[in-house]
């Protein structure tokens, strides 16, 4: 298992170009590869994605800084994020500043960004898409 690697995999529900928008915005997101339902090399069971989702998200692959993620718009409507956080490291304050307002932009803050004893700032939030980030400064 030395080459195991574990990957955040997001279902937006029908948003899910709009949340690839908002990360390369907010965070430098860039796309490596997006596929939509419509270009699947095989033809995709009736009724397994919404009417109207032909042109949605069938599965992208993007980057922010070192890390990859995948996205996707799923098969249904409506994102569900529940149980999870994805964790946002940066070195300096300023850059944990602007991180936070960005992606608090049309979210909630649960905690502000605050000095802790781990982090000289620290803070919490859910973006628009539902998604909960904990944004932290190495420095």
């Amino acid at each position: 298992m030395s080459n195991t690697i574990v990957q955040s995999y997001l279902f937006f529900g029908g948003r899910c170009d709009e949340a690839l928008e908002f990360y390369r915005t907010a965070l430098g997101a860039e796309v490596d590869f997006l596929m939509r339902y419509k270009e699947s090399p095989e033809p995709l069971p009736p009724g397994r994605i919404p009417p109207g989702f032909e042109n949605k998200v069938m599965h992208a692959t993007f980057h922010i800084g070192g890390t990859t993620l995948m996205a996707s718009d799923g098969c249904e409507a409506g994102p569900r994020f529940a149980g999870f956080s994805l964790s946002l490291a940066v070195p300096t304050q300023a850059e944990a500043d602007r991180a936070f307002a960005a992606l608090a932009a049309g979210g909630q803050v649960t905690m502000p960004l605050t000095k802790t004893f781990w982090s000289p700032c620290f803070g919490m939030l859910t973006d628009r898409f539902g998604i909960g980030w904990m944004v932290s400064a190495a420095a």
